[in-house]
């Protein structure tokens, strides 16, 4: 009977052993998911400004505003080709340029028209002068036709009519005193100064 019992524990045993051999078996081949990855986002600070989209079309900076009269340098530049460009002188009672002016006033004409254009409140005075032989009015008139044609001159080279202004002297202010020949022809002109800035 001890044998027996002895068989039965032995059974028991093994029955036993296999059973938690078995159920062992089962948890170890259900192993647990792994773990899903969790995708961290960049702490934002909190001053961080929301971010805005680009603009559709790139901002086009604004131009600088342009200057509409010359600085100290280019008003110095054309006092220097005013200064070259010598009185233009006419026949006596005529208001018809001679070859001789024309030569004088295309003389630095193109730079200064090319100077003009940037400018455009820039403007340039010709004064029309006569000599001191007839009337006041008369010269008045002849000093005023002198002045005109030089402008049409002026502006068929390029420089713009509305920057030439106009003023007839007559025999008001006479470049020269005498009562020569001489002295009439250097009265008889036009000249050409830059209008006072301000």
């Amino acid at each position: 009977m001890m044998l027996r019992s002895r068989a039965v524990v032995l059974t028991a045993v093994a029955v036993l052993s296999l059973g938690v051999g078995c159920s062992k078996k089962k948890v170890a081949a259900v192993t647990p998911a792994a773990p899903q990855p969790v995708a961290q986002q960049p702490a934002t600070p909190a001053t961080a400004q929301p971010r805005q989209e680009a603009s559709a079309t790139p901002a086009v900076p604004t131009p600088a505003a342009r200057r509409t009269t010359p600085d100290a340098a280019t008003r110095a530049r054309i006092e220097q080709l005013l200064a070259r460009i010598e009185d233009a002188y006419f026949d006596y009672d005529k208001h018809t340029l001679r070859a001789d002016a024309i030569e004088t006033l295309r003389k630095d004409s193109s730079e200064l028209r090319d100077i003009l254009k940037d400018y455009p409140d820039y403007k340039l005075t010709i004064e029309g002068h006569a000599d001191e032989r007839g009337s006041a009015e008369y010269n008045m008139a002849l000093g005023q036709a002198r002045a005109e044609a030089a402008k049409a001159y002026l502006v068929q080279v390029g420089i713009p009519s509305q920057q030439l202004g106009l003023v007839s002297y007559g025999k008001e202010k006479p470049a020269c005193q005498e009562q020569t020949e001489d002295c009439y022809q250097k009265n008889r002109r036009i000249h050409i100064v830059a209008n006072a800035t301000k």
